[in-house]
């Protein structure tokens, strides 16, 4: 497994990281046991965030109860806080879930702007003083606009990035990461499997071990799917001409506009959930259909006839999708499978 340093903050770490926001979902005793193994098997970079409602604390039961040193794994967390007052509440509540009295990378989670000193907000200056009191080791933000994440790796005053990215990549996606290698800012990258749209881990494996100062965090919910990245540790795959042709199919299926399912349009007005029912037709094509055609999912794709074209998600979107139009046809193409008329997996 290819080693990497991730920019400016110096850590060096195997490029296989774990992301643990899917770990809300699972029982303690079984995240702690998956977390554990983690470790056991050679990861060492833990991505959370004070969002990610107990993900937190199964990290701290996890290694803050003397399993490992604290210097053997890097911690990263995130705040969503837009003021002083929920900075430093969120940076307390984080240390106290886990059990620890520093932060390796503390970022400002989902920003819609580029804090900096002088800003007026008093934001930054909180990262500056959590350094200062060494509750924080480095600074870093994380973005789903591309734009927000320039500014980031231009800007000087974050050591880290956080951006969704995979082999679904495009050109200025691509371009970000070079631009945050010329600026020594590491790159951690989220969504990796393109919230599940892809399937093959070793492609997405093999194409980030194309960059340098880069760090995916895998999403991990099940001990299956952790034996799986384990398995890379030493049989790490490498990009070739078999995978290299495997991804730019992949590419050619799905270009053109998708939803990637961060989420940013929610909540709808009418309470469709827009980042699972606007990529319906793709989960359909790529992923096991039946859990998608249960009772459950009938019923929420038809709160799409509900939609009022209010417009409120438009401008949510990082990618600018256009929403209601593609909800319509996620809806059309759903009904085509229920009945009968279009085959899927």
């Amino acid at each position: 497994m290819k080693k990497i340093t991730l920019g400016k903050t110096g850590i060096t770490v195997v490029q296989n990281g774990f992301g643990a926001l899917p770990l809300q979902r699972v029982p303690m005793d079984e995240a702690v046991r998956i977390l554990r193994k983690a470790y056991d098997g050679g990861m060492r970079f833990f991505d959370t965030a004070r969002a990610y409602s107990d993900s937190e604390e199964k990290l701290g039961e996890a290694f803050g109860t003397g399993y490992v040193k604290r210097e053997d794994i890097i911690i990263t967390t995130k705040t969503t806080a837009a003021t002083p007052e929920g900075f430093w509440k969120d940076l307390e509540t984080s240390l106290n879930n886990l059990k620890t009295d520093y932060i390796d990378v503390y970022q400002f989670h989902l920003m819609n702007r580029c804090f900096r000193p002088g800003d007026g907000t008093g934001m930054y200056e909180c990262m500056q003083e959590a350094f200062k009191q060494g509750k924080i080791r480095h600074i870093g933000g994380t973005a789903h606009k591309i734009g927000i994440a320039r500014e980031l790796a231009e800007s000087g005053l974050y050591e880290t990035v956080q951006y969704p990215i995979s082999y679904l990549a495009d050109e200025q996606e691509e371009d970000l990461i070079k631009l945050c290698n010329s600026n020594n800012v590491g790159v951690i990258c989220m969504k990796g499997l393109a919230g599940g749209l892809i399937t093959d881990s070793r492609a997405a494996m093999a194409y980030m071990g194309q960059f340098d100062g880069l760090i995916p965090i895998w999403g991990i919910q099940r001990e299956e799917e952790l034996d799986e990245w384990l398995s890379y540790m030493d049989d790490t795959p490498k990009m070739d001409e078999e995978i290299r042709a495997f991804i730019e199919k992949e590419r050619d299926d799905l270009k053109g506009e998708f939803c990637r399912g961060c989420g940013y349009c929610m909540p709808c007005t009418v309470g469709i959930q827009i980042n699972q029912c606007n990529r319906m037709s793709l989960m359909l094509r790529r992923a096991p259909s039946a859990g998608w055609l249960n009772e459950h999912w009938q019923d929420e794709m038809k709160k799409i006839e509900d939609c009022i074209n209010c417009g409120k998600c438009l401008p949510k979107c990082p990618y600018e999708l256009n929403i209601p139009e593609l909800l319509k046809k996620n809806l059309e193409d759903y009904r085509e499978v229920l009945a009968g008329n279009r085959k899927v997996q």
